[in-house]
């Protein structure tokens, strides 16, 4: 079935039964509101037609499983450690929503956000789509959840400060049912407070030293104390995003288990604005909600009901290809508990897509495109929709004066001024934003975290912000994640909150017309609109608000990064300079690969020739091997090109970031030797400053080179270069990023200078002699860096470290050796490193070199050594201690066996990655994981842990403030606002 071809226009039935006003403002309520709850259920489910290549759905074909059908364990983990677990009444199906709630002191309770899942109950909210306020309460239903959470904070015993009640209602009857309760500042609460502009967490401080909530000012009005509840007349949407593909073998389900990496928000004056907004913002390849070929559309009825029975991470997009395929809202909410309201809403917007299929863009009126981008359709949609280019749609767009206006959060519904500018847009007739005309800076940020791509780069577009307003600069932040302090209302002068596409960022620039934009500190989202926005600034030729010249992006020009990005011009550069890197070459072709690979020899490494994270990044050892990756990881074609490189064995890693200004000075931030060898994806192997084990004659290669490229590619800001150095000493180059890199934050802590701050004044036309900084520092103190990984989150994967990136987040250790700080920073992620017991080996064949040493090493330190029959043998021939045990597949009792019972405190095993280890080896890990045994699975890693149990033996692990570390004459200078600015 397909749904019909409109040639009237959806809006036009609500023109009809409502009010002629073409204003889609939500209607307001007391403490909530609902985008469209004033007007009449939408259109009615057009007529279906038989499909050609599939039999009608009817709603028979599936029923759902009744409301609170069973049981359900909480709380049960593999962990010996958990001695209980809660059994209680299901309520998969219900309707879920949680309410911020504030108290004081003096007993004022406030209810700052009601929040509502659209999934329904069984999914975690953390990973479900969320809508604030509430959209599907009644006034009377809402003010009963306000009285029970009023109740529950007081009844808890919260004195003062944040709580987040959670609730479950029965659609079918409103039974409510209190799911849990946090008496603290949540997750949520960081979601609430960038949705009504009223922080959470900074009225809880002071709440907490003595204030009551109506001595505390409302920071945006000015007028208002913080006991006036927000109202906000907007609608705000929350979509996680998730990263399934990072973690082969587990499933992409969704469960009360959070598994989610990031998340979006956008805001709009309705649900249907605010929610493409927000799917747009989520940079996952949609530019909103259908109008796109998505796979869904390709699937059988069956794949489709279970996409929509079963909670992942794309059911919204099952719905949409339900919805295209003839389904009603009543056979999809039979199916997906969905609310019928928001699949209302859900299906109006595949009938205004069916309306602009049958349009040619000329035919769209003005009064046309403000109903279309009311409804947030996006430039790229209605391109797609209509035949024609994003750039044709803008440029029809604009020729008809619809352009879009930015509203203010206010905290108060419009009932008072917003002195502070927080904006969201909307297409209506009063724009708020009220640009200045001062010396000004857009900084585009990151979007939402992922693996990759997370709160390293947020931190640099918050020091930037701090930098260039000290320096007397007006800043503007650009960003749609709410989990970050870039998105908090006081970090710039004006914020914001918008999805980071061409066409929304382009309309900001127009709006402010800004000196300068920085987009080296968002990581790939800025750099990705790079070109495009330099195509828009010669196009238009802006000039800017302050009159000082032309609109311009600061720093290291578009064309110097694409240089670095693109292989056969970055490729050209190094043979210009001599600077070595490893074989390889480009391939556009499956025999291209293996031809390369024949060439320089496995193994090689692959991956897509513009990646992020590691992203399909993996390490091949033969031609079998090549062919799979080639035909089930990437698509190789001539538009889509993969590199295959030599692969070193045995090689260190070393970052480093370099600082370069506008007349060619260059300084080195700082060098890092990674713990683990060349081959684990930077962002998850460990890393110590300074290096340890690198050659004086290696370390001025690289810095000679550093300073080289930094110079050809008139890097103005920040750099950052990965080298290789193998066991004979030869240097390689394996990448450059002419912008800000994940190691910043660390490099920054660790030598005691802001290079974020640096960076961003040096865009701004200083120099690193005005900075005072002039010469590399090296610290006396060692810092060590280790990854956070998730792999407990995502079951039946593999715990491997590879050259694709999975880690979600890193701490820090610093001691004046490095294995104390290696020590903390072990502590510091959650891994218990024991000092005495059993430490359990296996080494695969590569590896049993480095065996003697590791099992030496273990025994000097009095642990005992148990190791499967080959590893065994060869400790035993070098006359080590040991105790032989089986493998999984050879009997009981096995390793197995002897984790389970407590036998074993720590774990080294190398994979040898054949089918008896992927299946047995794998085993053995996932336990060890869910037994929290401490699993190492790289001989440095092996090495540096045993330095780390040495020191814990031997001394306390001494803990001192950061600023400790640092004497005066390393501090970071201050300078004049007069010799920041230019």
């Amino acid at each position: 079935m397909s749904a019909p071809m409109r040639s009237s226009p959806p809006w036009a039935d609500r023109r009809r039964s409502t009010s002629p006003s073409l204003s889609l403002n939500p209607a307001r309520s007391i403490g909530s509101v609902c985008a469209s709850s004033a007007l009449p259920s939408l259109l009615s489910a057009p007529p279906r037609t038989a499909s050609s290549s599939s039999r009608p759905w009817t709603a028979s074909d599936s029923r759902r499983p009744p409301l609170a059908s069973a049981p359900r364990l909480r709380s049960a983990s593999q962990s010996p450690r958990t001695l209980q677990v809660l059994v209680e009444k299901s309520l998969l199906g219900w309707k879920e929503y949680e309410l911020e709630v504030m108290r004081d002191m003096a007993d004022n309770v406030v209810i700052i956000c009601s929040i509502e899942n659209i999934d329904p109950m069984g999914v975690h909210t953390g990973d479900s789509i969320t809508v604030a306020p509430a959209q599907t309460l009644t006034d009377k239903e809402y003010q009963r959840l306000r009285d029970h959470s009023v109740a529950i904070i007081r009844e808890i015993g919260v004195e003062c400060g944040g709580s987040n009640v959670q609730f479950a209602v029965n659609p079918a009857d409103g039974e409510v049912m209190v799911i849990e309760m946090n008496p603290r500042v949540s997750r949520s609460s960081a979601l609430a407070s960038k949705a009504t502009g009223f922080p959470i967490a900074k009225m809880a401080a002071k709440l907490s030293v003595g204030y009551t909530l109506d001595q505390i000012p409302n920071d945006i009005t000015k007028k208002t104390p913080a006991s006036f509840e927000p109202s906000i007349d907007y609608v705000v949407t929350k979509i996680p995003r998730f990263a399934f593909e990072k973690f082969p073998g587990s499933e992409p389900i969704l469960t009360t288990q959070m598994k989610s990496v990031g998340e979006s928000m956008a805001l709009g004056r309705t649900f249907q604005e605010s929610f493409q907004k927000a799917v747009r913002s989520l940079e996952t390849g949609f530019a909103g909600w259908g109008c796109a070929p998505i796979k869904e559309l390709d699937w059988d009825w069956e794949k489709i009901k279970y996409s929509l029975r079963v909670p992942n991470p794309d059911r919204i997009h099952a719905v949409y290809a339900a919805f295209k395929k003839g389904m009603r809202v009543e056979d999809i909410h039979e199916i997906s508990f969905i609310d019928k309201w928001f699949l209302t809403e859900l299906k109006e917007l595949v009938d205004v897509e069916q309306f602009l299929i049958s349009k040619n863009l000329d035919q769209l009126s003005k009064d046309d495109f403000y109903q279309v981008k009311r409804r947030g359709f996006s430039d790229k949609q209605i391109a797609f929709a209509t035949s024609s280019s994003e750039s044709d749609v803008r440029a029809r767009r604009s020729a008809l004066g619809v352009t879009p206006t930015y509203k203010r959060v206010d905290t108060c519904a419009a009932e008072f001024e917003a002195n502070t500018p927080y904006m969201y847009s909307s297409y209506e007739y009063e724009c708020e934003s009220a640009p200045t005309n001062r010396k000004k800076v857009l900084i585009l940020g990151g979007g939402p975290n992922r693996i990759g791509q997370g709160i390293e780069f947020d931190y640099c577009c918050c020091h930037a912000s701090f930098a260039l307003r000290e320096a007397g600069y007006e800043t503007i932040m650009m960003n749609s994640n709410p989990e970050t302090v870039s998105t908090d209302y006081d970090t710039s002068d004006r914020l914001y909150f918008e999805p980071l596409t061409v066409e929304d960022v382009t309309n900001v620039i127009d709006l402010e017309r800004p000196d300068g934009i920085i987009v080296q500190y968002g990581g790939q989202t800025p750099l990705k609109l790079a070109l495009p926005i330099q195509r828009h600034l010669e196009e238009k030729k802006l000039r800017s608000a302050s009159g000082t010249g032309f609109v311009k992006i600061w720093g290291t020009s578009p064309d110097s990064i694409d240089a670095a990005e693109d292989r056969k011009r970055f490729n050209a550069i190094l043979e210009e300079l001599g600077i070595e890197q490893p074989k390889g070459g480009i391939a556009r072709s499956e025999s291209d690969a293996l031809s390369i690979a024949s060439e320089v020899g496995y193994p090689v490494v692959v991956r897509p020739s513009y990646v992020l994270g590691g992203r399909a990044m993996e390490i091949v050892y033969n031609d079998e091997k090549l062919i799979k990756y080639l035909a089930t990881a990437v698509q190789v074609d001539p538009e889509r090109p993969v590199l295959v490189d030599k692969y070193l064995n045995d090689a260190i890693e070393i970052d480093i970031d370099a600082l370069a200004d506008s007349v060619g000075n260059v300084v080195i931030g700082g060098i890092m030797e990674h713990i683990e060898q060349a081959g684990i994806h930077s962002g998850d192997s460990a890393c110590s400053l300074p290096t340890r084990t690198v050659s004086t004659k290696c370390l001025d290669i690289i810095r000679s080179w550093t300073t080289k490229l930094a110079k050809r590619l008139n890097v103005c800001g920040l750099m950052n270069c990965q080298y290789a150095i193998t066991p004979t000493g030869e240097v390689y180059l394996l990448e450059a990023n002419p912008r800000a890199s994940r190691t910043v934050p660390f490099v920054s802590k660790a030598i005691g200078h802001p290079l974020a701050k640096y960076a961003s004044l040096i865009m701004s036309g200083v120099t690193l002699p005005e900075l005072g900084f002039t010469k590399e520092v090296i610290p006396k103190h060692v810092s060590v860096k280790e990854a956070v990984l998730p792999f407990e989150k995502f079951q039946g994967c593999d715990i491997l470290l590879g050259p694709e990136m999975r880690s979600t987040g890193e701490v820090m250790g610093i001691d004046y050796e490095f294995s104390g700080a290696f020590a903390k920073a072990q502590i510091a992620a959650g891994q218990i490193l024991p000092v005495s017991g059993t430490v359990f080996v296996s080494l695969n064949d590569l590896t049993k070199r480095h065996l003697a040493e590791i099992g030496r090493g273990f025994r000097e330190l009095g642990f005992n050594i148990i190791a499967t029959s080959g590893t065994a043998k060869v400790l035993q021939l070098e006359g080590i201690p040991v105790e032989p045990v089986l493998k999984i597949h050879e009997g009981r009792p096995n390793a197995r066996d002897m984790l389970k019972n407590g036998q074993i405190q720590v774990m080294v095993i190398t994979s040898s990655g054949d089918d008896l280890d992927s299946r047995d080896g794998l085993q053995l890990r996932r336990l060890a994981l869910a037994y929290k045994v401490p699993i190492i699975t790289t001989v440095d890693g092996a090495r540096a842990t045993m330095d780390a149990i040495k020191s814990m033996k031997n001394k306390s692990i001494e803990i001192l403030a950061l600023q400790d570390y640092f004497q005066p004459a390393d501090a970071p200078q201050k300078l004049p606002a007069a010799q920041v600015a230019p």
